[in-house]
């Protein structure tokens, strides 16, 4: 994770609620080090595409953030051998 105040509460994620203990940890990420969190700035690079930052989502239309997700669900990835994510996942559909 980062070290955004939405995560102020990493104890409360880390903590079980059905038994005694963590049911997870949780690691936080070095300050100014994006490096450390690949997967989650390369979809914040996908998503500056259709809404550049300091963008006011009070003025995007839902007809646009369903344009941009569709758009991020059918684009063809490395990590998922040049497939998209929308492929992928009407296949596992079938096959469950």
């Amino acid at each position: 994770m980062d070290n955004g105040c939405e995560f102020q509460d990493f104890e409360g994620i880390e903590a079980a609620h059905r038994r005694k203990g963590k049911r997870t940890i949780v690691f936080f990420c070095h300050p100014y080090s994006a490096f450390e969190r690949g997967s989650n700035e390369n979809m914040n690079r996908l998503l500056r595409r259709f809404f550049p930052k300091g963008t006011s989502f009070d003025t995007v239309k839902p007809e646009e953030v369903r344009a941009a997700e569709r758009w991020v669900n059918i684009y063809p990835r490395k990590l998922l051998g040049w497939k998209s994510a929308a492929i992928l996942f009407e296949k596992e559909l079938l096959t469950a």
